[in-house]
């Protein structure tokens, strides 16, 4: 089989065949979009906020028509859509993990860190705020009670309380003032953990002291993602009402940790960058206003695609800030990191192969459909046209499909933790590939789908190791990659006033949607997520 051509050469080297954007999303903006006269003020709030004028009617557009639901074709499971590595596979992934560094690889550890941790007291506040004061038996805030002596945070808290009422949290408990005790934990007076952001709370107990997450986030990148010259790169999105205060947290921590570890940290933060806000509406879609001003709301995590776009390294691990455990319990952990890392890589050996034979004109028909299989087999990508192109449409189709962002995901059996799922998802140009789903890009309605969901084994822990570089060793621009039609709307008050708010297509969801994708089981000793107080006296949290 001889070359491309050079004109299909340069289309192919210059993505020129991307066909990425949704036409169903074009006729949404072109139907529905309706041209809001905005304001003065209104055009230079959005400049100052960098929101073009069009984006901002295009957003108002979509709480016209919402999101559609995705079209399925199968829930992801062992063998379809999801492989599990054998003892082998496993070390070779490994070894080829360590190869990549010790060749000078370049890795960076990305930790979404920005949410508070009201959430995670819900029940605490609802107790503190509510008429009993002693709580419910079995209730979440009586187990805390009575196991309060093996938080990380006892310490503090004493001390907290002593200042607030002259007594320690034992001689509390012992006069039946629950309520104090939890309002030290939650208020502004007291340890004000329900206004700090999760990464900073105390969660793990040490014969040294406590550790939070931001801690164990550090050491677990010591052990996993050391580069050759025993640089750890770890990033954390923050909110800018907390920079300061993990500024400070990450400052008193670093030279313990880094003499500990033998390595040396690279440490950067970063915000949601205003430009990916979303604008609020009315019920009635108009845009809602406030003190006469144009209201916009953080556009939920799928708006920190642009910061991992500024990502300098070409691996990146991505993993929530409250997933950690203590030193004990870490051994998975970082053995699984090594695994899908290393897993990883190989699958980016053979995708760089396959382009540059394909850029160079170096392949035959046989290449070609290894080639396919690769893609099917191993990316998990069908397409009932491929059977029906010619060589050079097909060496022209592989090029496309092959040039993009990839990424491993981690998978875990489903034993009930909340979570997306992994699927086969179409794909705007008719194609279908491994995707990460959140319930409510599901159809409620179709039966078909909700048979998926209910025998579906996996879900989504978070676990990610990417690789965002092309051939030539450039960035690619990640926000060109995501499925626009893949966020949704939910229903908010202000001050009493209801609005519509919209947020984007979620990080690992549709703001990947474009990537190349593979799913691999790891086991659950990888995934311990703190959602509540209450999952800090778990066993894998005690130490």
């Amino acid at each position: 089989m001889g070359d491309l051509g050079d004109l299909t050469k340069f289309e192919v080297e210059n993505g020129n065949y991307s066909g990425r954007q949704s036409t169903e999303s074009i006729f949404i903006t072109f139907k529905y979009l309706q041209i809001t006269m905005f304001r003065e003020e209104d055009l230079a709030l959005l400049e100052q906020k960098g929101i073009t004028a069009s984006q901002a009617e295009s957003q108002l557009a979509r709480f016209a028509t919402g999101f559609p639901y995705l079209k399925i074709l199968d829930v992801a499971r062992t063998g379809h859509g999801i492989t599990v590595l054998n003892d082998e596979e496993q070390a070779s992934a490994v070894e080829r993990w360590k190869k990549y560094l010790a060749d000078g690889g370049e890795v960076c550890k990305f930790v979404p860190a920005s949410g508070a941790a009201s959430r995670m007291f819900k029940a605490l506040f609802e107790f503190v705020d509510g008429s009993e004061d002693v709580p419910a038996s079995g209730s979440a805030v009586e187990k805390l009670i009575a196991d309060i002596d093996k938080m990380a945070f006892i310490g503090d808290l004493n001390a907290a309380c002593e200042r607030l009422y002259g007594m320690d949290v034992a001689a509390l408990k012992a006069a039946g003032r629950y309520k104090e005790i939890i309002a030290g934990i939650i208020r502004p007076e007291g340890l004000n953990y329900g206004n700090l952001p999760k990464g900073l709370l105390k969660f793990h107990s040490y014969p040294e002291g406590s550790r939070t997450p931001v801690e164990e986030q550090l050491v677990e990148g010591a052990q996993t993602a050391a580069n050759s010259e025993g640089v750890v790169n770890l990033h954390f999105t923050v909110s800018a009402n907390h920079r300061k205060l993990f500024e400070e947290k990450i400052n008193e921590v670093l030279p313990a940790i880094s003499a500990k570890q033998g390595v040396k940290f690279n440490v950067s933060l970063s915000e949601q960058k205003p430009s990916t806000d979303t604008i609020a509406a009315n019920p009635d879609n108009t845009p809602f206003m406030e003190d006469g001003h144009l209201l916009f709301r953080p556009g939920g995590h799928g708006a920190l695609i642009q910061n991992l776009n500024d990502m300098k390294e070409a691996v990146v691990f991505i993993k929530n800030i409250d997933n950690v455990v203590p030193d004990s319990r870490r051994a998975a952990t970082v053995k699984y990191k090594q695994v899908i890392a290393g897993y990883l890589m190989e699958l980016h050996d053979t995708v760089e192969k396959y382009l540059t034979d394909l850029a160079t004109g170096s392949y035959t028909r046989g290449d070609l459909q290894r080639m396919v299989e690769f893609l099917h087999d191993r990316l998990g990508i069908t397409d009932r046209r491929i059977n029906k192109m010619n060589d050079t449409d097909l060496a022209v189709y592989i090029h496309e499909k092959l040039n993009r962002p990839l990424r491993v995901c981690g998978m875990v059996r489903n034993e009930g933790e909340p979570g997306g799922g992994p699927f086969i998802a179409y794909n705007p140009d008719g194609s279908a590939s491994p995707q990460i789903l959140e319930s409510n890009q599901i159809d409620p309605k179709n039966e078909e789908y909700a048979r998926m969901l209910q025998g579906a084994t996996h879900f989504n822990p978070v676990d990610l190791v990417c690789y965002i570089k092309d051939r030539h060793g450039r960035n690619f621009d990640l926000p060109s990659y995501v499925d626009p039609a893949t966020g949704f709307i939910s229903s908010k008050s202000r001050h009493g006033k209801e609005l519509r708010a919209m947020e984007l297509p979620g990080l690992w969801n549709g703001a990947m949607s474009d990537w190349n994708t593979a799913f691999v089981e790891v086991p659950i000793d990888t995934f311990n997520p703190v959602k509540t107080v209450n999952d800090l006296l778990r066993p894998v949290h005690q130490g």
